[in-house]
C-alpha cells in the first residue's frame, strides 16, 4: 500500500498531442519516458523518486496499452541489471532510484553496463538527494558519472525542460551508444508546472521481438579482450559522438547579454536559485530576464569545451555554480579555458561554500562577492537585498533556542517499533548494554532520544552484516537490526545467510511491519496484504530457516512488550550456538491508519455501530515521574500541569492524536511503572444494549459522587 495513490492523476499520462499537461514533476517524468517510446521501467523507491514507481504501478493499464513492460525491483541492482535488455537490442529501457545510496547499490551492473554499452537508449532516473533536507550521506551522482563515462543532464527546473531532456537524452544514449543518466533533485520532483504533451509512443521494437529475435554480439560482453577496447572505444568514439550531438542539439542553453565583462557558468538544476539571487540584486526579473549573461550546463558531464570556451572568450571573470564537493566542473571550466589560452579569471568555492546547499540566500551572498570585485558598475543602482540577520541577532529570537525545544525525526504515532525498543531497554536494564548494529529504515530513529539505541549503520538491509566482526565468544553478544524491507533489499543473503555460513553467535532482530515504510509504504515479498499484482505473503520466517537457521522466533504482535523482553533476553542468554534471529512483526500503523480510517469513517456514516480505542492517564493516580515517556517516546504522549497548588509536577497525558495501539500501557505494565494508564472505547451509533448499559454507569457513578460529596469534610460547617 504506497503512501498515496496516482489513480486520478495517471489518467493525464494518456494526454495526446497539442494537450496541455499540468501537475507534479513526477508525473511529467513519467510521460517524458512514454512519449519517448521507452519499452520497459523499473527502479527502486527512494526519495525523492518514490513516487515515480508508485506512478508506475498505479499507470499499469496505460503501460499495458502501449506494450511497455514495468517492474518494481527487489532493490537498485536489480533495477540497473534490467538495462542489459538494450545492450543487444534497440530497446528503449529506463530505471530509477535515490542517489546516491542506491548508484552505489547498482554500481556493479552500471559498471558493466557503460563498459560494454548499448544498442537501445538506456537512462538511469537518480533523485539527486544532496543538502539539508537529504536523508542520506553527502555525496553526488558526479563523480560515478566521470568514472564509469556514463553522461549525466541535470536539467533546469522546468516540466518543458525536463520532458524535451529525457526524449533528447534516449536519443543522446543511442547515437553515443552509452547509457544516460538524468539527475532531479526533490524540488524538481515535486514541483508543479506544465507543458504541451506529444502523444504516446509504442515501442517499435518491443520485449516480445527480442525474446522472439535473439541476438549476440561478444563485442559488447564485458570480458578481455573486448573490455580493453570497450576504454578505448569510450574515448575515441563514445565521448567525441555524444559531444558533437548535446552541440548540435542545443541542450545547454544560454541566457543573457552576449556580451559582458562576467557571466555565470551552472548547473541545470541550479538555475531557479541563482535567477532567485539574481532578481534580489536587481539584475533580473522574476522570470529569468538576467542583466548577467549565463551558461546553463544541462549536461553537466561531458561538458562541452568548445561551448565554454564561447562563452568566455570575451569575459574578464566567470562565477562557476557547482553545488557540492569536491568541484569537478570548476576545474574542468579551468583545464578548458587554460588550455585553449583564455585568460578569463575563474571563481567559484572562493567566494561559494564548498559544502551544503546553494539556497537562494547563499547564491545572493557569493554571486554579490563576485560582482563586486569583477564588475561592481552592475551592482550600482539597485534595491536593498533582503538580510534576516539583524533579526536572528534580535534577543528575543536568541531566547527561542532556549524555549522551543529541538524536533529530531521519530517514529510516528502508534509505531509498532517503538515497543521492540522499548523492550531493548527493559532488557538493557537487567544485562547491560550490548553492541547494536542498527540499519537503514524507520527502526533507526531509535538512536536517538528516548531510546539511544545503536552504534553504526552501514547501509541498506546491512545490519546484520555491519555486526559481522563481533562474532567471537564473549560474555555478551552482539545484536543486529533491520526491517523487512532491508531483509529482501539484501540482508537475506548478505545478512542472515553470511551469518549462518559463518556460525555467528549473534541476535539478529527484523523489523517485519509489512511494507518498505520508509520509502512510503511499497508492498514487498512479506506484506500481509493480497496484491493482485504481485506475489505477497512470502513468510521471513520460511526464508531465513530455508537458508539454515535453527533459532528462530516470530512475535506476531510487537506491541507485547512483556513477551518482546522476554524473547530478546532468551535470546541474549541461550546457551544454543549460532544466530539467533527474531522476526518482530505489526503493520505499520501509517499505513493501517490510511487503510482503516477510510472505512471507519464510511461505517460511522453509514449508520454502523463502530468502536474506537483510547488510552488516558488517570490525572489522580499518575505520580509525574514520566517514566512511560523514557520508555516510549510516542508523540501522543505529553505533559500536563495539574491546578493544583499540592502538585508541583506535571503529569503525563494523551492528546487526541492517540491512534489507541496499546503500547504506553504495555510498556507501564511491562515495565512496572504506574496504573494510571486507561484504555475508553467511544462507541459511534451506539445500540439500545450500549445505551442502556451507558445509563446504569452514569447512574452507579452519580450515586458514588454523591456520597463522596456527602462524606467530604465541611469546614466552614464545622468552625
Amino acid at each position: 500500500m504506497a503512501e498515496r495513490s496516482f489513480a486520478r492523476e495517471v489518467e493525464d499520462l494518456r494526454l495526446g498531442d497539442g494537450e496541455t499537461f499540468r501537475g507534479e514533476g513526477i508525473l511529467a517524468i513519467t510521460k517524458a519516458l512514454l512519449q519517448s517510446g521507452v519499452a520497459y521501467v523499473g527502479g527502486y523507491p527512494g526519495s525523492p523518486i518514490s513516487h515515480l514507481i508508485d506512478v508506475l504501478g498505479d499507470a499499469k493499464d496505460v503501460l499495458d496499452e502501449l506494450g511497455v513492460v514495468f517492474q518494481s525491483s527487489a532493490n537498485e541492482a536489480a533495477a540497473a541489471a534490467m538495462l542489459s535488455a538494450s545492450v543487444m537490442y534497440p530497446l528503449r529501457g529506463a530505471v530509477a532510484w535515490k542517489s546516491t545510496v542506491g548508484t552505489n547499490v547498482a554500481s556493479d551492473a552500471l559498471a558493466n553496463l557503460a563498459s560494454g554499452g548499448v544498442t537501445g537508449g538506456a537512462m538511469i532516473i537518480v533523485g539527486e538527494d544532496y543538502g539539508e533536507g537529504s536523508s542520506i550521506m553527502q555525496e553526488r551522482t558526479h563523480a560515478f558519472a566521470m568514472k564509469s563515462q556514463i553522461w549525466l543532464l541535470d536539467p533546469r527546473p522546468d516540466h518543458e525542460k525536463i520532458v524535451d531532456l529525457i526524449e533528447k537524452g534516449f536519443q543522446l544514449s543511442e547515437a553515443s551508444n552509452t547509457p544516460v543518466m538524468l539527475e532531479v533533485r526533490v524540488r524538481a520532483c515535486h514541483m508543479h508546472g506544465s507543458f504541451v504533451t506529444k502523444n504516446n509512443v509504442k515501442p517499435s521494437f518491443t520485449i516480445k521481438n527480442a525474446l522472439e529475435n535473439p541476438v549476440r554480439d561478444l563485442g559488447r560482453i564485458v570480458l578481455p579482450p573486448a573490455a580493453y577496447e570497450h576504454e578505448r572505444e569510450k574515448i575515441g568514439k563514445r565521448m567525441p559522438a555524444a559531444i558533437d550531438f548535446i552541440g548540435k542539439h542545443a541542450l545547454n542553453e544560454r541566457f543573457g547579454p552576449e556580451k559582458a565583462k562576467v557571466g555565470i557558468v551552472l548547473q541545470g538544476g541550479m538555475y531557479n536559485n541563482v535567477i532567485r539571487a539574481l532578481q534580489y540584486l536587481g539584475l533580473s526579473d522574476a522570470y529569468g530576464e538576467t542583466q548577467v549573461p549565463l551558461y546553463v550546463m544541462n549536461v553537466t558531464y561531458p561538458m562541452i569545451d568548445a561551448e565554454v570556451e564561447a562563452f568566455c572568450r570575451d569575459k574578464e571573470s566567470v562565477l562557476v555554480v557547482e553545488e557540492g564537493q569536491p568541484e569537478y566542473i570548476e576545474q574542468a571550466v579551468n583545464t578548458a579555458l587554460r588550455r585553449r589560452n583564455v585568460s578569463a579569471r575563474v571563481r567559484g568555492k572562493d567566494v561559494l561554500p564548498m559544502a551544503g546547499d546553494y539556497t537562494s540566500k547563499v547564491l545572493l551572498d557569493g554571486i554579490r562577492a563576485f560582482l563586486e570585485e569583477a564588475d561592481p558598475r552592475l551592482l550600482g543602482n539597485r534595491p536593498p537585498a533582503p538580510d534576516a540577520a539583524p533579526v536572528l541577532a534580535l534577543a528575543e529570537v536568541a531566547r527561542l533556542k532556549e524555549v522551543v525545544p529541538e524536533r529530531p525525526p521519530g517514529l510516528c504515532t502508534g509505531c509498532p517499533e517503538r515497543p521492540i525498543f522499548a523492550a531493548m531497554k527493559l532488557v538493557e536494564q537487567e544485562l547491560g548494554q550490548h553492541h547494536i548494529s542498527a540499519d537503514i529504515g524507520c527502526h533507526l530513529f531509535s538512536i536517538l532520544p528516548p531510546f539511544n539505541i545503536g552504534a553504526t549503520t552501514m547501509g541498506f538491509g546491512l545490519g546484520p552484516a555491519s555486526a559481522a566482526a563481533f562474532n567471537v565468544k564473549a560474555d555478551k553478544r552482539s545484536i543486529a537490526v533491520m526491517g523487512d524491507g532491508g531483509f529482501w533489499h539484501n540482508g537475506l543473503t548478505s545478512g542472515i545467510g553470511n551469518a549462518v555460513f559463518n556460525k555467528h553467535d549473534g541476535v539478529f532482530l527484523i523489523v517485519d511491519n509489512f511494507y518498505t515504510s520508509a520509502t512510503g509504504g511499497q508492498d514487498i515479498l512479506s506484506s500481509r496484504a493480497s496484491n493482485p499484482r504481485r506475489t505477497t505473503n512470502n513468510s521471513i520466517v520460511a526464508a531465513v530457516k530455508g537458508i539454515g537457521a535453527n533459532w528462530v522466533r516470530q512475535i506476531d504482535r510487537t506491541y507485547d512488550v512483556g513477551r518482546m523482553r522476554d524473547t530478546l533476553k532468551e535470546a541474549l542468554t541461550t546457551k544454543e550456538e549460532g544466530p539467533k534471529i527474531i522476526v518482530a512483526s505489526s503493520e505499520c500503523m501509517l499505513n493501517r491508519q490510511r487503510r482503516v480510517r477510510p472505512q471507519i469513517a464510511k461505517a460511522i456514516a453509514g449508520g454502523a455501530r463502530t468502536v474506537k480505542e483510547r488510552f488516558g492517564v488517570d490525572e489522580d493516580v499518575c505520580t509525574g515521574d514520566h517514566a512511560c515517556m523514557r520508555l516510549s517516546g510516542c508523540p501522543s504522549l505529553s505533559v500536563k500541569k495539574l491546578d493544583d497548588p499540592l502538585r508541583d509536577d506535571p503529569v503525563a497525558s494523551i492528546d487526541n492524536s492517540c491512534v489507541g495501539c496499546g503500547n504506553c500501557g504495555e510498556v507501564a505494565d511491562a515495565a512496572v511503572l504506574c496504573p494510571s494508564f486507561f484504555r475508553a472505547d467511544i462507541v459511534h451509533n451506539p445500540n439500545a444494549f450500549d445505551l442502556f448499559v451507558a445509563r446504569l454507569r452514569m447512574r452507579a457513578i452519580g450515586w458514588l459522587q454523591r456520597r463522596r460529596e456527602r462524606a467530604r469534610f465541611d469546614a466552614e460547617a464545622a468552625a
